[in-house]
């Protein structure tokens, strides 16, 4: 596990050498997140063909982390990317933090996620060891399903309310997101209990819902997301705060402040 996690994340600090390098030139990061969604699409990949445990368990645990890493790329791909000059709100916000240092700081972001796609597959090869499909098998797909569901039906909602240009400058309250100002990312932290729930809870799986949990709330997520939000939304995002559920989705608060 140690070597074939070690060489992945080699690699994949390599390539995003490569991005951030073009992120100089673009003044753009938001490639990084869709590198990191490949990145991961390639380790399961690669821990399905590689990985020393029973051939039904990395085709069956392997091919959930691929379909769930490459939705979520694709998503970010055509969404956030491709056709879009104006970088997401969370780096703009980390740039016009860092002001002058922010093209030396990006570069340790790139590693950072370069490092946090190997941790992140760590989950996922360990849930590989086992003995063929069991029953927490199958609850784990049960949860893979609910979650990745969830969380594609939250991209589609704010994509579409984005899309709308009679929306520019309001804040999105459709579908999901009139429960939660992050259902995407709940949904997301969700995903990662799949493989707690296939490898029975052992301990390296962990790391999947507890690392993302402090990684949403107290790194890249939901700090800067929401500083950016309110910049461009004012006091209707400060009621959208004070009325709606952060993270797990819940019924909005009455009344007004």
């Amino acid at each position: 596990m140690t070597t074939l996690v070690g060489s992945s994340w080699l690699v994949l600090a390599v390539a995003m050498t490569v991005l951030w390098a073009r992120q100089l030139r673009t003044q753009n990061a938001t490639s990084v997140d869709v590198a990191w969604s490949f990145g991961l699409a390639a380790l399961a990949l690669v821990y399905g063909f590689l990985a020393d445990a029973p051939v039904e368990r990395r085709l069956l645990v392997g091919g959930l982390a691929l379909v769930w890493a490459l939705r979520l790329g694709f998503f970010l791909l055509f969404n956030r990317v491709l056709g879009h000059t104006e970088e997401d709100g969370r780096y703009r916000a980390m740039r016009e933090h860092w002001g002058p240092a922010a093209s030396r700081n990006f570069f340790w972001v790139y590693q950072a996620q370069a490092l946090v796609a190997a941790l992140f597959s760590i989950p996922v090869l360990a849930a590989m060891g086992g003995d063929g499909i069991d029953a927490f098998a199958i609850a784990g797909v049960a949860v893979w399903i609910v979650a990745v569901g969830g969380e594609a039906i939250a991209d589609r909602q704010l994509a579409g309310f984005r899309g709308d240009p009679n929306n520019k400058g309001k804040v999105c309250q459709v579908g999901l997101w009139k429960y939660s100002r992050h259902p995407n990312y709940f949904f997301e932290w969700i995903h990662w209990w799949t493989y707690v729930v296939i490898g029975h809870g052992a301990w390296l799986t962990w790391l999947g819902p507890v690392v993302m949990l402090f990684m949403l709330f107290r790194v890249s997520g939901i700090p800067y997301t929401e500083l950016q939000a309110v910049k461009s939304r004012g006091d209707a995002y400060r009621e959208y705060q004070r009325t709606t559920s952060a993270f797990v989705p819940w019924f909005p608060k009455r009344g007004t402040a």
